[in-house]
């Protein structure tokens, strides 16, 4: 696990010979400034950003709740950021196989999940040429904080 940002620029450069890859997933519903920031910073971590985008029915069995904007919707806006190389289709939360396949360095995950249990990011921690960053949110924004703010409009 790294928790400084010292420690992730080394992890960055530990090998040149082989590019770092970065995989950071999220629902990204309802677009916001803390979304970019941590997309950005991730994209910071390595030299290749895979960005995983959760679909409708995962949303709907993990959150209990339907998105605001609809998987296709999503995808368009992030598929529109430059800092973005590759986009998967999100349909688990962290599993293994599913980290197997798309073969990444570093895990970025909103600091949010850091005491919850997830497959995927227990078997990350076990293996040691891989990490997992936690990010902190983005301070007084949230996709929560903005339905909240406009159910009270």
């Amino acid at each position: 696990m790294i928790s400084t940002e010292q420690e992730m620029l080394k992890a960055k450069s530990r090998s040149r010979s082989k590019k770092t890859k970065v995989y950071i997933s999220g629902t990204w519903d309802l677009f916001h400034i803390g979304h970019l920031n941590a997309i950005k910073k991730a994209k910071e971590m390595g030299d290749e950003l895979i960005v995983g985008i959760s679909t409708d029915e995962l949303i709907r069995k993990y959150k209990n709740h339907a998105p605001v904007f609809p998987y296709k919707d999503r995808f368009e806006i992030i598929q529109s950021l430059k800092y973005i190389d590759k986009i998967v289709t999100q349909q688990e939360l962290s599993t293994v196989e599913q980290f197997k396949d798309l073969d990444f360095d570093i895990l970025v995950v909103g600091d949010d999940w850091k005491d919850q249990y997830l497959e995927g990011i227990e078997w990350i921690k076990n293996h040691s040429e891989k990490k997992v960053v936690f990010l902190p949110r983005t301070p007084g924004i949230s996709t929560s904080i903005i339905k909240k703010r406009l159910s009270h409009a």
